[in-house]
């Protein structure tokens, strides 16, 4: 919880410097808010919160060497008081949804008012959880079970999501038939509901799909 003067200690992880030192600058505006450090890298902000023992930790999500989603695993397994807010510019629904089975409280874009920044901090230290705008209906969804898997990839089915995962790590279909064993010609019917249901036309595109669905890593 806070201070006993009401204040919140934060930690800031994140690898691009200037992002980082300008977010600090803005945030020590707030007469609400210490900041208690920085950290370039995911393992930095492992080490740095296990000394620094900040209320708030505002985690980017890419980070080279240990990701934001690795890292808050880490912190919150050691200090489980300690609130992670997911800072990013990725609005894809998957990285939300990984960062909250994670432990984050909440999640905000990098391009952000300062000021959004500083009320979402303060919300995850009363308890609340916090999300951008354009995916919070669905992430809600998807963890109240409003809304189904096969809503959330829109519309495919799991062979498809399979096939479509084989095909975005580079898999010919003869390769993807040999593994799942069906014929080629079953493959390609497969391929071609994907493409439809998608609205995609090569195989590039499902590289891109699938990324934005973290079903693959680049």
């Amino acid at each position: 919880m806070a201070t006993q003067t009401g204040t919140v200690r934060v930690l800031i992880a994140d690898d691009q410097t200037l992002f980082r030192s300008g977010l600090a600058r803005l945030l020590k505006e707030d007469p609400r808010i210490v900041l208690a450090g920085e950290a370039a890298d995911g393992n930095e902000a492992v080490k740095k919160a296990a000394t620094l023992k900040p209320d708030v930790v505002l985690m980017d999500l890419k980070m080279p060497g240990l990701d934001g989603i690795e890292a808050t695993t880490r912190i919150l397994a050691t200090q489980p008081d300690c609130k992670v807010l997911i800072l990013t510019t990725f609005d894809a629904d998957s990285y939300v949804l990984q960062a909250l089975r994670a432990g984050a409280c909440g999640y905000v874009l990098k391009d952000a008012e300062p000021t959004a920044i500083a009320s979402a901090i303060m919300a995850v230290l009363s308890g609340e959880r916090v999300m951008a705008g354009p995916v919070a209906n669905r992430v809600l969804d998807m963890l109240t079970g409003a809304s189904t898997p096969k809503e959330f990839y829109d519309g495919l089915t799991s062979r498809e999501i399979e096939i479509l995962k084989m095909m975005a790590s580079g898999k010919p279909n003869k390769h993807i038939a040999f593994t799942l064993k069906i014929s080629e010609k079953t493959v390609r019917n497969h391929i071609s509901h994907i493409y439809e249901k998608l609205q995609i036309y090569d195989r590039a595109q499902v590289v891109l799909y699938a990324v934005r669905k973290a079903l693959v890593e680049l």
